[in-house]
């Protein structure tokens, strides 16, 4: 598996470990389940992996909660 820069992925994540590990874990069994992979990758990648791509890449967001009143 090749690096990804730590940052980078919590950055794409509003600072957060918890909503980055939910977002990639909610993608990755998508994936599983047939969804379309949104980047080019070889068939014998895990989807966690794809799932980390995908976030790195910005084609993946986290939705972002609405501040209270």
């Amino acid at each position: 598996m090749e690096y990804m820069d730590r940052e980078e992925l919590l950055s794409k994540s509003n600072n957060s470990v918890f909503k980055l590990v939910n977002l990639a874990a909610k993608r990755a069994l998508e994936i599983a389940e047939g969804q379309p992979k949104l980047v080019t990758e070889k068939v014998e990648v895990k989807s966690s992996t794809v799932a980390l791509h995908e976030i790195s890449e910005g084609k993946v967001q986290s939705k972002k909660n609405k501040a209270k009143e």
